[in-house]
Protein backbone atom coordinates (compact mmCIF):
# COMPACT_ATOMS: atom_id res chain seq x y z
CA UNK A 1 0.00 0.00 0.00
CA UNK A 2 1.53 3.58 -0.83
CA UNK A 3 2.70 5.56 1.84
CA UNK A 4 1.46 9.00 1.77
CA UNK A 5 3.07 11.61 4.28
CA UNK A 6 1.01 14.98 4.84
CA UNK A 7 1.56 18.05 6.62
CA UNK A 8 -1.00 20.28 7.40
CA UNK A 9 -0.72 23.81 8.87
CA UNK A 10 -2.96 26.42 9.97
CA UNK A 11 -4.83 26.92 7.00
CA UNK A 12 -6.41 23.50 6.90
CA UNK A 13 -7.71 24.75 10.30
CA UNK A 14 -8.39 28.38 9.59
CA UNK A 15 -11.19 27.35 7.05
CA UNK A 16 -12.93 25.63 10.11
CA UNK A 17 -13.02 29.01 12.02
CA UNK A 18 -9.82 29.11 13.99
CA UNK A 19 -7.98 31.76 13.99
CA UNK A 20 -4.06 32.09 13.59
CA UNK A 21 -1.62 33.73 14.40
CA UNK A 22 0.17 34.75 11.23
CA UNK A 23 -3.25 35.68 9.75
CA UNK A 24 -3.70 38.51 12.99
CA UNK A 25 -0.36 40.60 12.71
CA UNK A 26 1.40 38.60 14.75
CA UNK A 27 -1.15 38.64 17.86
CA UNK A 28 -3.67 35.47 18.88
CA UNK A 29 -6.66 36.79 20.35
CA UNK A 30 -5.36 40.32 20.70
CA UNK A 31 -2.02 38.82 22.59
CA UNK A 32 1.46 39.04 21.31
CA UNK A 33 3.15 35.81 21.60
CA UNK A 34 5.71 37.03 23.93
CA UNK A 35 3.03 37.24 26.55
CA UNK A 36 1.44 33.58 25.84
CA UNK A 37 3.31 31.62 23.88
CA UNK A 38 6.33 31.31 25.49
CA UNK A 39 8.28 29.60 28.53
CA UNK A 40 9.30 33.14 29.92
CA UNK A 41 5.67 34.07 29.48
CA UNK A 42 4.70 31.17 31.75
CA UNK A 43 6.97 32.42 34.04
CA UNK A 44 5.86 35.45 34.40
CA UNK A 45 2.23 35.30 33.96
CA UNK A 46 0.68 31.83 34.17
CA UNK A 47 -3.34 32.70 35.11
CA UNK A 48 -2.64 34.83 31.29
CA UNK A 49 -1.02 32.11 29.82
CA UNK A 50 -3.52 29.24 30.94
CA UNK A 51 -6.22 31.80 30.24
CA UNK A 52 -5.18 32.30 26.85
CA UNK A 53 -5.12 28.66 26.24
CA UNK A 54 -8.53 28.02 27.91
CA UNK A 55 -10.65 30.31 25.49
CA UNK A 56 -8.62 29.15 22.71
CA UNK A 57 -9.80 25.27 23.98
CA UNK A 58 -13.37 26.78 24.18
CA UNK A 59 -13.08 27.82 20.79
CA UNK A 60 -12.24 24.22 19.59
CA UNK A 61 -15.26 22.62 21.07
CA UNK A 62 -17.33 25.36 19.10
CA UNK A 63 -15.83 24.45 15.49
CA UNK A 64 -16.49 21.49 13.25
CA UNK A 65 -13.61 19.43 10.84
CA UNK A 66 -14.25 20.98 7.24
CA UNK A 67 -13.85 19.39 3.74
CA UNK A 68 -10.12 19.44 3.73
CA UNK A 69 -10.14 17.12 7.33
CA UNK A 70 -12.88 14.91 6.05
CA UNK A 71 -10.85 14.11 2.64
CA UNK A 72 -7.87 13.53 4.58
CA UNK A 73 -9.85 10.22 6.21
CA UNK A 74 -11.36 9.35 3.54
CA UNK A 75 -7.87 8.92 1.86
CA UNK A 76 -6.81 6.58 4.64
CA UNK A 77 -9.27 3.89 2.82
CA UNK A 78 -6.77 3.68 -0.29
CA UNK A 79 -3.43 4.38 0.94
CA UNK A 80 -1.35 4.15 4.41
CA UNK A 81 -1.64 8.57 5.03
CA UNK A 82 0.07 9.58 7.93
CA UNK A 83 -0.59 13.27 9.02
CA UNK A 84 2.11 14.96 10.69
CA UNK A 85 0.42 18.75 11.69
CA UNK A 86 1.70 21.77 12.82
CA UNK A 87 -1.34 22.29 14.06
CA UNK A 88 -2.40 21.91 17.95
CA UNK A 89 -6.45 21.10 17.96
CA UNK A 90 -7.73 17.87 17.12
CA UNK A 91 -9.60 18.38 14.06
CA UNK A 92 -7.97 15.44 12.18
CA UNK A 93 -8.70 12.89 14.91
CA UNK A 94 -12.81 14.42 14.82
CA UNK A 95 -12.69 14.01 11.61
CA UNK A 96 -11.84 10.63 11.08
CA UNK A 97 -7.84 10.21 10.63
CA UNK A 98 -5.93 7.37 12.83
CA UNK A 99 -2.47 8.14 12.55
CA UNK A 100 -1.58 12.06 13.64
CA UNK A 101 1.78 13.13 14.84
CA UNK A 102 1.45 16.34 16.34
CA UNK A 103 4.91 18.34 15.91
CA UNK A 104 3.52 21.54 18.21
CA UNK A 105 1.47 19.83 20.72
CA UNK A 106 -2.13 19.20 21.35
CA UNK A 107 -4.47 21.53 22.93
CA UNK A 108 -6.69 19.30 24.30
CA UNK A 109 -3.78 17.79 26.93
CA UNK A 110 -2.07 19.00 29.75
CA UNK A 111 1.27 17.91 31.09
CA UNK A 112 3.36 18.67 34.15
CA UNK A 113 5.55 21.36 34.82
CA UNK A 114 8.22 18.97 36.24
CA UNK A 115 8.16 15.85 34.15
CA UNK A 116 7.55 15.85 30.15
CA UNK A 117 6.59 11.76 30.15
CA UNK A 118 3.37 13.06 32.22
CA UNK A 119 0.62 13.88 30.01
CA UNK A 120 -3.37 14.19 30.70
CA UNK A 121 -6.12 14.91 29.04
CA UNK A 122 -8.09 17.62 29.81
CA UNK A 123 -11.96 17.04 30.59
CA UNK A 124 -13.95 20.30 28.96
CA UNK A 125 -11.89 23.30 28.17
CA UNK A 126 -10.54 25.03 31.36
CA UNK A 127 -7.16 23.71 32.92
CA UNK A 128 -6.70 25.70 36.08
CA UNK A 129 -4.16 27.19 38.58
CA UNK A 130 -3.95 24.49 41.22
CA UNK A 131 -4.42 21.25 38.85
CA UNK A 132 -1.47 19.46 39.55
CA UNK A 133 0.43 15.81 38.09
CA UNK A 134 0.71 12.84 39.97
CA UNK A 135 3.78 14.11 41.59
CA UNK A 136 2.11 17.67 43.10
CA UNK A 137 3.44 19.87 39.94
CA UNK A 138 1.15 22.50 38.31
CA UNK A 139 0.00 21.23 34.87
CA UNK A 140 0.92 23.46 31.89
CA UNK A 141 -0.63 23.48 27.98
CA UNK A 142 0.91 20.63 26.36
CA UNK A 143 2.00 23.14 23.94
CA UNK A 144 5.58 23.55 22.39
CA UNK A 145 6.10 27.22 22.89
CA UNK A 146 8.16 29.48 20.53
CA UNK A 147 12.00 28.56 21.60
CA UNK A 148 11.94 25.03 22.88
CA UNK A 149 12.65 21.75 21.56
CA UNK A 150 10.40 20.02 18.63
CA UNK A 151 10.75 16.74 19.73
CA UNK A 152 8.46 14.99 17.39
CA UNK A 153 10.63 16.41 14.28
CA UNK A 154 12.84 13.49 13.91
CA UNK A 155 9.97 11.12 13.65
CA UNK A 156 8.47 13.57 11.10
CA UNK A 157 11.94 13.59 9.05
CA UNK A 158 11.94 9.75 9.20
CA UNK A 159 8.00 9.54 8.19
CA UNK A 160 8.36 12.30 4.86
CA UNK A 161 11.95 10.27 3.64
CA UNK A 162 9.45 7.15 3.04
CA UNK A 163 6.86 8.53 1.64
CA UNK A 164 5.53 7.61 -1.77
CA UNK A 165 3.60 10.78 -2.21
CA UNK A 166 3.92 14.15 0.33
CA UNK A 167 1.26 16.54 0.63
CA UNK A 168 1.83 20.08 2.37
CA UNK A 169 -1.67 21.83 2.96
CA UNK A 170 -2.23 24.84 4.46
CA UNK A 171 1.20 26.36 5.81
CA UNK A 172 3.49 28.98 4.52
CA UNK A 173 6.46 27.11 5.08
CA UNK A 174 7.84 29.78 7.45
CA UNK A 175 7.77 27.82 10.72
CA UNK A 176 11.03 25.64 10.72
CA UNK A 177 11.74 22.99 11.53
CA UNK A 178 8.65 21.86 10.46
CA UNK A 179 9.37 23.62 7.17
CA UNK A 180 12.28 21.87 6.19
CA UNK A 181 10.24 18.40 5.63
CA UNK A 182 9.63 18.84 1.89
CA UNK A 183 13.75 18.29 1.69
CA UNK A 184 13.85 14.94 3.77
CA UNK A 185 11.41 13.14 0.56
CA UNK A 186 13.23 11.16 -2.06
CA UNK A 187 13.19 13.60 -5.04
CA UNK A 188 11.47 11.51 -7.46
CA UNK A 189 8.13 10.67 -5.51
CA UNK A 190 5.10 13.37 -6.20
CA UNK A 191 4.76 16.50 -4.14
CA UNK A 192 1.76 18.87 -3.51
CA UNK A 193 1.46 22.31 -2.18
CA UNK A 194 -1.72 23.16 -1.31
CA UNK A 195 -2.37 27.26 -0.62
CA UNK A 196 -3.58 30.33 -2.06
CA UNK A 197 -0.64 32.03 -1.71
CA UNK A 198 2.33 29.33 -2.65
CA UNK A 199 3.88 30.91 -5.60
CA UNK A 200 4.68 33.97 -3.04
CA UNK A 201 7.18 30.97 -0.85
CA UNK A 202 8.03 28.12 -3.29
CA UNK A 203 11.01 26.02 -2.50
CA UNK A 204 12.89 24.47 -5.11
CA UNK A 205 11.42 20.89 -4.82
CA UNK A 206 11.57 18.58 -7.49
CA UNK A 207 8.31 17.18 -8.92
CA UNK A 208 6.20 19.62 -7.02
CA UNK A 209 2.88 20.23 -8.07
CA UNK A 210 1.11 23.82 -6.70
CA UNK A 211 -2.42 24.36 -6.74
CA UNK A 212 -3.38 27.26 -5.23
CA UNK A 213 -6.59 26.72 -4.06
CA UNK A 214 -7.85 26.70 -0.07
CA UNK A 215 -7.53 23.63 1.53
CA UNK A 216 -11.61 22.91 1.86
CA UNK A 217 -11.25 23.10 -2.36
CA UNK A 218 -8.16 22.15 -3.71
CA UNK A 219 -7.58 19.24 -1.52
CA UNK A 220 -11.20 17.42 -1.75
CA UNK A 221 -10.42 17.58 -5.79
CA UNK A 222 -6.62 16.14 -5.37
CA UNK A 223 -7.92 13.11 -3.00
CA UNK A 224 -10.88 11.85 -5.28
CA UNK A 225 -8.49 11.98 -8.22
CA UNK A 226 -5.35 9.63 -6.21
CA UNK A 227 -8.27 7.53 -5.31
CA UNK A 228 -9.66 7.45 -9.34
CA UNK A 229 -6.12 6.10 -9.78
CA UNK A 230 -5.63 4.09 -7.59
CA UNK A 231 -8.48 2.21 -8.50
CA UNK A 232 -7.97 1.81 -12.49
Amino acid sequence: MKKIVVLTGAGISAESGISTFRDSGGLWEKHAVEDVATFEAWKKNPHLVLEFYNQRRKQLHEVQPNAAHFALAELEKYFDVQIVTQNVDNLHERAGSKKILHLHGELTKSRSTIDDSLIYNIEGWELKWGDTCEKGSQLRPHIVWFGEAVPNIVLASEMASKADVLMVIGTSLNVYPAAGLLHYAAPFIPKYLIDPDAALYVPQVKNLTIIKQKAGIGLPALVKDLIASHSN
